[in-house]
C-alpha cells in the first residue's frame, strides 16, 4: 500500500505544479475517506504541499521538497 500511496503523491504534485490550485479544489479533488490512502494528509504532513494566502485565495503550491521528489522520479523514469 505505500508503494500505492507514493505514486498518488507523485501525481497530486503534478497536477498541483500543472496549474494555480485553490484550496477548495485541491481538497475536493485529493481528500479521502480511506485511512489507506492518505494522499493529501501525507503530502501536506512531510511538507511536500503548502497553503498560501494570495489575492484574498487559499492557494496550494508545491513546495522546493516538493519539486525535489518529482525530479527525483522524473530522472528515474528518464534513466529506464
Amino acid at each position: 500500500m505505500a508503494d500505492t500511496v507514493e505514486s498518488l503523491i507523485l501525481d497530486l504534485l503534478e497536477w498541483v505544479a500543472l496549474r494555480e490550485r485553490t484550496y477548495q479544489e485541491t481538497i475536493d479533488a485529493w481528500r479521502t475517506s480511506c485511512p489507506r490512502l492518505p494522499v493529501w494528509e501525507d503530502a501536506n504532513d512531510r511538507g511536500l504541499v503548502a497553503a498560501e494566502r494570495h489575492d484574498g485565495r487559499l492557494l496550494i503550491r508545491v513546495t522546493s521538497a516538493g519539486f525535489d521528489m518529482l525530479q527525483r522520479q522524473r530522472s528515474r523514469v528518464a534513466a529506464r
